[in-house]
């Protein structure tokens, strides 16, 4: 079978040697994104909340590069910088995942630190 790369200049660039996602047959396994700004680079300064939007946004962009979108996610990862912003980031979760048929599976942990300090990394995959 096939390994794809997939790659967009509307998600942020790979800050690592990884690729964007992976298409393995119409599975896509994106790598977790972190909150930012395609356009500029830089990272979101806002809530745990408001970095959770910025990265449903560059997934978004990746699965749409993929030929896929985020009602064919299947698996989801959510890790936190602190437990405490759960409820917020749930709730923009939800929002994110408000138009699926059928709601991923998803685990959610703190962790002690994420790349560049943000408060919030999602990763998912997807099928097309």
């Amino acid at each position: 079978m096939e390994i794809k790369k997939i790659n967009t200049d509307k998600a942020p660039a790979a800050i690592g040697p990884y690729s964007q996602a992976v298409a393995v047959g119409d599975m896509i396994f994106c790598s977790g994104q972190i909150p930012i700004i395609p356009e500029t680079g830089a990272i979101l300064d806002g809530s745990a909340a408001e970095q959770a939007e910025q990265c449903f946004k560059n997934i978004k962009a990746v699965l749409a590069e993929a030929g896929t979108d985020i009602t064919r996610v299947v698996k989801a990862t959510v890790f936190l910088k602190d437990m405490a912003d759960f409820v917020p980031v749930n709730e923009v979760y939800a929002k994110a995942f408000e138009n699926s048929t059928v709601l991923p599976a998803r685990s959610a942990v703190q962790v002690a630190k994420l790349p560049k300090d943000v408060k919030v990394e999602i990763e998912v995959i997807a099928v097309k």
